[in-house]
């Protein structure tokens, strides 16, 4: 391994730090919020912003360059994992902040853990309801209620951020994904790998302030 960067929302401890500087040839770069990258952090209080959010808002603010013909454009990163988050870039390179909401899985669990009688359930192997899709049992209903609830949130951000940028890109990473309206499809960008995209152009600047 030549130089490489941790991204890590929790604390790195000292046997892995060891570890990971023993495998490296070159530099272990641990990002975090003094750590120099290629977009301006506008964030009130940058050292609780995850390094994962801020990576992928880095990879999404360089690909929105190639998606839009060599052009900066603004971008909006959803990230569908554990948690669900939205973050937003400027077209001129600033991260401007987002949101986090809590993921599926949060949500099926909350249901039961936070409630007396309602089964655990989980999403099922057809794909998410799109619409108002009415459950014919409990099942059906808390499935329905998280799934189309968080197709609708996702979409509501997107249709509001458009309004205000009409030349908006969104990329959407994380593990949960969902069918969006064909209005909206051609400016998604699936990127599973966004945050590792990230970290790596954040490493790239790093090396030419050397």
């Amino acid at each position: 391994m030549s130089d490489c960067i941790v991204g890590a929302t929790g604390k790195v401890e000292t046997p892995m730090r060891t570890a990971l500087e023993a495998l490296a040839e070159g530099t272990v770069c641990y990002l975090g919020h003094t750590t120099p990258i290629p977009i301006e952090n506008c964030y009130a209080t940058p050292a609780t912003l995850g390094p994962d959010r801020l990576a992928a808002a880095v990879a999404a603010h360089f690909l929105s360059r190639q998606r839009n013909h060599g052009e900066p454009a603004p971008a909006l990163v959803v990230d569908a994992g554990t948690a669900i988050t939205y973050d937003f870039v400027s077209a001129d390179g600033k991260y401007l902040g987002g949101n986090i909401s809590p993921g599926m899985s949060m949500r099926f669990r909350a249901l039961h853990e936070f409630t007396a009688r309602l089964p655990l359930v989980g999403p099922g192997e057809e794909k998410p309801a799109k619409g108002i899709a009415m459950g014919t049992t409990t099942e059906t209903a808390i499935r329905n209620g998280v799934l189309v609830g968080i197709h609708n949130e996702i979409e509501g951000y997107i249709r509001e951020f458009v309004l205000k940028y009409p030349n908006l890109l969104i990329f959407f990473t994380g593990g949960n994904l969902f069918d969006f309206e064909e209005t909206l499809k051609s400016r998604i960008f699936a990127e599973k790998l966004l945050v590792l995209q990230g970290l790596d152009i954040i490493l790239r600047h790093i090396k030419t302030l050397k």
